[in-house]
């Protein structure tokens, strides 16, 4: 079978839009209701993704205060977010701007957020929130989100392909031309692509969640930003993850009243035996540990900041005991310490709480029974009795805080190309719990203003793209012809290359390791056809799947190596190894010698450039929060010349 044996199928649309997440969705509804009918929503898989298949205890969704006398303001909530370093104020004030309009928008679609009698939409706060601007509909919120627009994109009409895997953003390294994708619903033994050529991209593909082993994300999502970064699209704040301790099968969040219900942690070897509860050789008294674990509720994510004297030694410990190769779980069926201990002793914060909520109660499951019995009834669903059943848990990559660089328009550096979700680096280092299910409606709302005011016509120069749509049929052909084989490694070395990830690139960093290991995934890919094999046509998708994911791999973990030699210390999700700090305990092993961050950095962004194979980094200072011009006269003159997308 020669490399010319593959059949191509073109299409021609303004807009394409990848990705049936929540912000998929609302970017083709949001162009369709405003007029935009020339576009094509596509999809690897209509039910994959973060969006339709994550959540925690209470998944939280992130607007503007609307309900109670506390004072807020657009203005005020942009500072929050703004204050959460490294985050441009323009983009800031764009997801508090609309943060009402968007979640409004969902409420009307019928996600039954919780009202009082009088119709005030009621909050709670969340990790970095110093008000009460966070709500939730359980444990499913953004499952519930997808669901509802994807209702409303089939009531709108908007056109629709599945099963279409982008293998290669079409693009000059100036501006986008649209898109090759292997068509992986065709049961022809040869490869069928489809061409896509677009005015427009946006790109809505989640976060990279592949390069990690050990995720929350769902199996179904892996991202790809490498594709995005082939094409010449900037990354911004690639080093900033969240990191969290997670369930590993399902995989899912055991934050919020999973801790509060003080479970033990309990270890075992290889063989499921040798069971021991591990947290007390750090500990002095029981009642300081389950002080600790209760503060992990809220305080879920690693934070640098919360290692000494603070709630995420919990997750150090973890980790540390998997490091031995040991596995670590959860026991909700007895207590702690054999019970040996005084609730009554706890922090007050942890015995106030569990007293106002009647869950001064024996052993962890009743406690969890009484302040969320949904918590239990998600895992049972999923095949985990927690009434019977421990939970292997492991600390794991949640959510990426960087991501592709986007201007406020949530428009790319590359022309015609747009990014929105998690996909999109909006964030900086700390942001506030749900803020990202707001980011990703409010993101995907702004591009497709942007694109149905200013690029309805468009026109692609068909010279070029003929041009850059053969070269890369020709390149995509040659790795799916060249890495074929009558036996497989694909998934075995990704595998090996997220297994890597994980270990040198997580939660915990050190600079030798990190190098060495950006220098197996250099390797891997300059010699990715003599290296990735695979037998049958069904894994030709994973062959460039993980191609994508070699490419992220290097950039992010180049992007950490770059960080640290620009002076960056240990903040948010990352510990970095500093030999000229200190370790907060003489337990743990020196690579937890660190510095937390001294803000240095706060205000500035780091860029990535990935260009023939080659990282190159530029910081740059944040933009400012914009100081507009409010006069509603001013406004609305403007705003009837061309309703102020500019």
């Amino acid at each position: 079978m020669g490399t010319e044996s593959f059949s191509l199928e073109q299409i021609s649309v303004n807009t394409v839009i990848v990705g049936t997440g929540a912000a998929g969705y609302n970017a083709a509804n949001t162009l369709k209701r405003l007029g935009q009918d020339d576009i094509l929503l596509i999809s690897e898989n209509r039910l994959g993704g973060t969006s339709r298949n994550t959540g925690s205890d209470k998944q939280t969704y992130y607007k503007l205060t609307l309900c109670g006398e506390d004072p807020d303001s657009v203005m005020t909530m942009a500072r929050t977010l703004f204050d959460g370093k490294a985050v441009d104020g323009d983009i800031a004030l764009c997801e508090a701007a609309l943060s009402a309009g968007c979640f409004l928008h969902l409420a009307y679609l019928g996600l039954p957020f919780p009202t009082n009698r009088y119709g005030e939409y009621v909050g709670y706060k969340t990790d970095h929130d110093p008000r009460s601007r966070a709500t939730s509909i359980g444990p499913y919120t953004s499952r519930e989100m997808t669901r509802a627009l994807e209702n409303e994109s089939r009531q709108l009409g908007v056109p629709f392909r599945d099963l279409l895997q982008v293998i290669k953003v079409l693009s000059d390294g100036r501006r986008c031309y649209g898109l090759l994708c292997l068509d992986n619903g065709n049961g022809d033994e040869r490869p069928h692509y489809v061409a896509i050529r677009a005015q427009n991209v946006v790109y809505a593909t989640g976060g990279p969640s592949g390069m990690y082993a050990n995720s929350v994300y769902p199996e179904s999502q892996s991202g790809a930003s490498g594709l995005a970064f082939e094409a010449g699209v900037k990354g911004r704040n690639l080093t900033e993850w969240q990191f969290g301790l997670a369930s590993v099968r399902p995989r899912w969040n055991v934050s919020g009243t999973y801790m509060q219900a003080l479970p033990r942690f309990v270890s075992t070897d290889a063989s499921g035996g040798d069971e021991r509860e591990f947290l007390m050789d750090f500990f002095k008294t029981p009642e300081e540990m389950l002080s600790k674990v209760f503060l992990k509720g809220y305080q879920w994510p690693f934070d640098v900041r919360k290692v000494a004297g603070g709630s995420s030694i919990i997750d150090i410990l973890v980790y540390l005991e998997t490091c031995k190769g040991r596995a670590v779980y959860l026991d909700f069926t007895k207590d702690p310490c054999n019970g040996d201990f005084d609730l009554s002793k706890l922090y007050r914060e942890a015995y106030e709480y569990l007293k106002r909520a009647d869950a001064l109660r024996k052993t962890p499951i009743e406690r969890l029974r009484t302040m969320n019995q949904p918590a239990i009834d998600f895992y049972r669903d999923k095949g985990v009795d927690l009434t019977e059943e421990r939970l292997r848990i492991s600390l794991c990559a949640q959510h990426n805080n960087g991501g592709l660089d986007v201007d406020c328009w949530w428009q790319s550096n590359l022309e015609g190309f747009f990014a929105a979700g998690e996909v999109a680096g909006s964030h900086g280092v700390y942001r506030p719990g749900g803020s990202a299910l707001n980011a990703g409606q409010v993101g995907s709302t702004r591009c497709a203003q942007y694109i149905a005011a200013k690029c309805r016509d468009r026109v692609v120069d068909m010279d070029a793209y003929n041009g850059i749509l053969s070269a890369a049929v020709s390149q995509m052909n040659g790795i799916a012809y060249g890495t074929r084989s009558a036996e497989s490694n694909v998934d075995q070395i990704r595998a090996d290359v997220t297994a890597l990830m994980s270990r040198d690139c997580g939660a915990i960093r050190d600079m030798e390791s990190i190098r060495a290991f950006a220098a197996r995934i250099d390797d891997i890919l300059k010699g990715f056809e003599g290296i990735v094999r695979y037998a049958d046509k069904t894994e030709l998708k994973r062959v460039f799947r993980l191609r994508d994911t070699l490419i992220s791999q290097k950039c992010y973990a180049l992007s950490m190596l770059d960080y640290a030699g620009h002076g960056g210390l240990s903040r948010g999700s990352a510990l970095y190894h500093d030999e000229k700090g200190s370790r907060p305990y003489n337990m743990l092993p020196d690579t937890f010698t660190f510095q937390v961050d001294d803000g240095r950095l706060d205000s500035m962004i780091q860029e990535m450039t990935f260009r023939n194979g080659e990282c190159t980094f530029k910081w740059r200072r944040v933009r400012p929060i914009p100081e507009e011009d409010g006069f509603f006269e001013n406004v609305w003159r403007e705003f009837r010349v061309d309703g102020n997308v500019r």
